[in-house]
């Protein structure tokens, strides 16, 4: 018997040229979603390594902390932060892996490259390098992941992605400082740098490229689908509509994503945020490594080991469970995406000031970690919101204008400020216990000078330490602005990511 068109049972998602969609299994988007984390944790290792290796560099090359605070911020941030909305545009119209995986093997060449600058100078440049190819990855990951996963899982998979920073910072810490400690920090660089390549190989011949849209498409169908999955699927919310072939050819303007990211109370506090937050986290986080050779006289391979072991449990615990968490709050009401992060920013932050003035290098290290636990619960609510209340075809550019605030602002700032926080107290301790002369020029590198008495070697370390406290719990203090921010964007935020969705 003939089937009326009314009730013809939903056929599969159809791409934009009008074929089927492929389909995509559960495990191997898992799989796809694994290998973005890898490459966001290599990532991560080469953006973040500078902070962990830094003190033998400052010792090497005779700097300050605020010159270490620049090749760990601006330096980094000052290209990398300029090409991402470039680099996105062109992630709207083409193949995303490929924008991928040739990121990939740019940074890590650059990062490798780090190990052979035998000056300041050149280290700065090459810094540079490392942040143009870090620049093409995670507009394009978010968008592809977004096009693998339905909007009531985003916050969930993208807090997974986000995994690469802990886990990064991670194996950073803990690989540079005993490579750093037993061999030199230029080995570090390079060791950490090449295996890369490796992965853009991985990606490049793994991840297949999903049609723009997929799992909106998805599930529109399923809402049409009468039965359990029908209702599951209405109860996620409208689906952004799949992308056509013109949308395709010719994405939103950078304007018109502007508005949607910025024009509302609730989006625009969800970024400021998520900057701040990040603003103190890369300003406190450059100098706790440094803070605990300095504090506790520990050396390279023993501080890396606690500064991994807290970024990759605690952190990587906190920022899993912000996505989830958020997920499953949502569900009763969107203000969650704002409120997680908010409880656990303004909790953290008392947390860090005890944490960083303990007497105790094991009662810092315990308090540090339910302290990074509670603020990393920001990262996945807050990019969630953000993929689900673009359309289709600005997911990439809106992630890359978010992370060019972001990083422009927090990456790029941060550990200058908390450098220059560090020398000025620095030179406030030295001054207060009868140095003469200026700190920097009396205690090069934060150490008495080769030939110096015994005593001004101690007098140049008490306040290299007294500086270096003051500077990463004065920068601690920022992730209470942050949950200030995620707290104002609490109260209109339903509303908003309703209208962006409307406005599709």
């Amino acid at each position: 018997m003939a089937t009326s068109k009314a009730h013809a049972p939903p056929g599969p998602p159809r791409a934009a040229s009008g074929a089927a969609a492929p389909h995509f299994s559960a495990p191997y988007r898992n799989a796809v979603l694994g290998l973005l984390v890898i490459a966001y944790t290599f990532n991560f290792v080469d953006r973040t390594i500078i902070s962990t290796i830094g003190q033998a560099i400052k010792v090497d090359l005779k700097l300050t902390d605020q010159q270490l605070g620049w090749l760990g911020g601006l330096s980094f941030a000052l290209l990398y932060t300029a090409l991402g909305i470039p680099i996105a545009r062109l992630a709207e119209r083409r193949s995303r892996v490929n924008i991928i995986s040739i990121a990939i093997v740019v940074w890590s060449g650059f990062t490798a490259l780090c190990g052979l600058a035998t000056s300041y100078l050149q280290l700065l440049l090459f810094r540079v390098g490392v942040g143009v190819g870090e620049a093409g990855l995670s507009p394009p990951a978010h968008s592809l992941i977004s096009d693998y996963y339905e909007p009531k899982a985003r916050a969930s998979a993208l807090s997974i992605y986000s995994l690469g920073i802990p886990l990064g910072t991670m194996f950073g810490a803990i690989a540079g400082g005993w490579i750093a400690q037993n061999v030199s920090w230029q080995a570090a660089f390079m060791l950490v740098g090449l295996p890369g390549v490796l992965i853009a190989l991985a990606i490049k011949l793994f991840v297949k490229e999903p049609p723009r849209g997929w799992a909106d498409a998805r599930l529109a169908e399923a809402v049409e689908t009468p039965g359990a999955l029908g209702r599951e699927a209405s109860e996620a919310g409208a689906p952004n509509p799949p992308l056509s072939s013109a949308q395709a050819v010719k994405p939103p303007s950078i304007l018109a994503v502007s508005r949607r990211l910025f024009g509302s109370w609730g989006l625009f506090h969800m970024g400021a945020g998520m900057t701040m937050a990040s603003f103190a986290g890369y300003g406190s986080g450059a100098f706790a490594p440094p803070y605990f050779i300095r504090q506790f006289g520990m050396d390279l391979a023993t501080v890396g080991l606690i500064v991994g072991l807290v970024a990759g449990v605690a952190n990587g615990a906190g920022t899993l469970m912000g996505g989830f968490l958020t997920d499953w709050a949502s569900r009763r009401s969107a203000r969650w995406y704002a409120l997680v992060p908010a409880i656990g920013l303004l909790i953290a932050t008392p947390l860090y000031v005890v944490a960083f003035t303990a007497a105790d290098w094991r009662v810092t290290v315990a308090i540090w970690m339910v302290a990074g636990l509670l603020h990393y619960t920001y990262l996945g609510p807050t990019f969630g919101v953000v993929q689900n209340a673009m359309s289709v075809q600005m997911r990439a550019t809106a992630v890359a204008m978010l992370l060019f605030v972001v990083n422009l602002i927090a990456l790029g700032f941060g550990p200058p400020f908390t450098g220059w926080l560090v020398d000025l107290l620095a030179q406030h301790a030295w001054a207060g216990a009868g140095g003469a002369g200026t700190f920097t020029a009396a205690c090069p590198g934060g150490v008495g000078p080769e030939g110096a008495a015994a005593g001004v070697d101690m007098a140049c370390k008490a306040a290299m330490a007294k500086g270096t406290q003051g500077g990463v719990v004065g920068t601690a203090l920022i992730y209470a602005w942050a949950g200030i921010h995620y707290l104002l964007a609490a109260i209109t935020l339903p509303k908003d990511i309703a209208r962006a969705r409307e406005a599709q």
